[in-house]
């Protein structure tokens, strides 16, 4: 069974000019890419995206990192994608990624952990519909 999942390039990603390396992992890794853009998240967009975090002592500085500069949201297809992309993106933390993940090869700290990758198939659903119309997934 093929499914989706959601990822979106982070700013520090778009900054360092780290898109093209990551999306090529993803690539060899098996992903299916089905809608991409390049966008920048208001300030509202930011906190609707990360609404489950607001009452986090980091959530000020995680809307202010992501409405920085630019991202790249893209849904990506691949059987098991929402498990095996956790896997290929790593820990949050980069120093206890593992080897070859992209946040080992690309992340600077947690805070700027370059990639976000959905925990479940029902966040991918909503991440996905957050940043994509249905006719812009194929």
């Amino acid at each position: 069974m093929t499914n989706r999942t959601f990822t979106m390039l982070k700013p520090d990603s778009v900054e360092k000019g780290n898109v093209g390396a990551i999306l090529e992992k993803i690539n060899a890794s098996g992903f299916r890419i089905v809608a991409m853009k390049l966008t920048q998240m208001t300030r509202r967009d930011a906190e609707a995206f990360y609404a489950i975090h607001n009452e986090r002592p980091f959530f000020g500085e995680l809307v202010n990192y992501m409405t920085r500069g630019p991202v790249v949201a893209a849904i990506l297809e691949k059987d098991n994608a929402v498990e095996d992309f956790r896997a290929l993106i790593g820990a949050t933390n980069p120093a206890e990624a593992a080897e070859g993940t992209i946040r080992k090869l690309y992340a600077s700290s947690i805070g700027e952990n370059a990639v976000h990758g959905s925990d479940s198939d029902e966040n991918a659903a909503i991440e996905g519909a957050f940043h994509f119309s249905s006719r812009e997934q194929f």
